[in-house]
């Protein structure tokens, strides 16, 4: 894979990241056809494979590096780390489960709630109830999903009203 580099580690927040040259970012904006986040990409830190978002925050592009990519990153502020990347054109798209998705669909102010999500929140919550193991869980937070949509309560559950 080209587009070899070695960053330095930082933190912003909570939120451990590196900076990405110059040259690889033009290289990824005319091989992706854009230059506004989030950008997907793929590659290795330290040899370890990853796929991840390219993200512009604050006018700097960063690659966040979180624990699946970098066992105790956080930790790791400083360290000099070996990074490829190249631009991810492979389909990214999760399939919402069939019951999650019913129960939003039976709902017009959740079905609008929902589409009203940022991406990233509705990627969340589909996520979450994809990892699930139990029907029983499964079945339980959706109904907390679907409450929380209906303004009833926060995510966890906790009356807002």
């Amino acid at each position: 894979m080209k587009n070899q580099f070695k960053p330095k580690l930082e933190i912003i927040g909570i939120n451990p990241f590196v900076y990405i040259p110059q040259e690889i970012l033009e290289e990824i904006f005319k091989t992706s056809g854009k230059n506004k986040s989030p950008i997907p990409v793929k590659g290795t830190v330290n040899g370890k494979e990853f796929k991840q978002n390219l993200m512009k925050y604050l006018g700097e592009w960063r690659l966040y590096i979180n624990l699946a990519m970098l066992k105790d990153s956080p930790k790791r502020i400083g360290e000099l780390l070996e990074i490829s990347i190249e631009f991810d054109d492979s389909d990214r798209t999760i399939s919402i489960h069939p019951d999650l998705d019913k129960a939003i669909k039976e709902n017009s102010v959740v079905l609008k709630n929902f589409e009203n999500l940022i991406p990233s929140r509705k990627i969340e919550l589909i996520h979450y109830i994809n990892n699930l193991k139990t029907e029983a869980s499964i079945q339980r937070n959706i109904e907390k999903i679907i409450r929380h949509l209906n303004g009833e309560t926060d995510f966890f559950g906790k009356n807002i009203k």
